[in-house]
């Protein structure tokens, strides 16, 4: 069975790109979490995955890092990780790519942190252009494959990359049009990001790095997580 090593659910993004993308097409794997601020864990991560980063897929004696990469020895594997239809797989390979690369402002300003509603303190002209660009590229493949997901009929790798993004537009109240809206909805109401929600809202660790970024850059409305104390360690 696959070894999937993943970070906090409520805080780690990449995280939870393979982890719904393999839990949404039933493909099995063992779920190792690494705590924020769990040094001595996270330093001995590093004799499996040299990068020291997270998530990370181990398959008997192969390591695979990197969400790209993790996706694309799955789709090796698995059918459905991709679009069957060759020029939808193009398309959603150069939209996933565009997300792991991309977006600079909407993922540096907008951390993921699941279980939290915030006010921003600013809002930029570049997390505008992110969000033009984020309706632009989700219309462009809802209307050329005809959805409801972004390369067609089923949820696929492209999908799993803008999870994030779903619940990054939750938490800090962003504003998209209404296809790109409607399609965030149908992100959210996935079984397994709704799994993955619940199990974020559970956690009782809150690591004081991401929760000071947050302070930093808006007011916090709403926080459904599970009472807990602080920790002050970083990783």
């Amino acid at each position: 069975m696959y070894q999937l090593y993943i970070a906090n659910k409520n805080y780690s993004s990449w995280s939870l790109r393979p982890w719904v993308l393999m839990t949404a097409l039933r493909i099995a794997f063992q779920e190792h979490l690494l705590r924020f601020g769990d040094t001595a864990r996270w330093a001995s991560y590093r004799s499996i995955a040299p990068a020291g980063k997270v998530p990370c897929l181990v398959d008997g004696d192969i390591t695979v890092w990197d969400t790209l990469a993790i996706v694309e020895y799955l789709a090796e594997r698995h059918p459905g990780v991709w679009p069957a239809d060759g020029t939808a797989r193009a398309w959603a390979r150069c939209a996933a790519a565009e997300m792991h690369s991309g977006f600079s402002e909407l993922r540096n300003r907008c951390s993921m942190t699941c279980g939290v509603r915030v006010r921003l303190n600013e809002h930029p002209p570049s997390l505008d252009n992110d969000l033009v660009r984020l309706d632009e590229l989700w219309q462009q493949g809802l209307n050329r494959f005809g959805g409801p997901f972004l390369a067609g009929p089923a949820f696929t790798a492209v999908d799993a990359f803008f999870a994030p993004v779903a619940f990054r537009v939750q938490t800090y109240g962003l504003s998209l049009d209404a296809v790109s809206s409607a399609y965030l909805a149908r992100l959210l109401a996935l079984p397994a990001m709704q799994q993955w929600y619940a199990q974020a809202l559970e956690e009782t660790f809150r690591d004081t790095p991401h929760e000071e970024e947050m302070l930093r850059i808006g007011r916090v409305l709403e926080d459904y997580r599970a009472t807990t104390a602080l920790s002050s360690s970083r990783a």
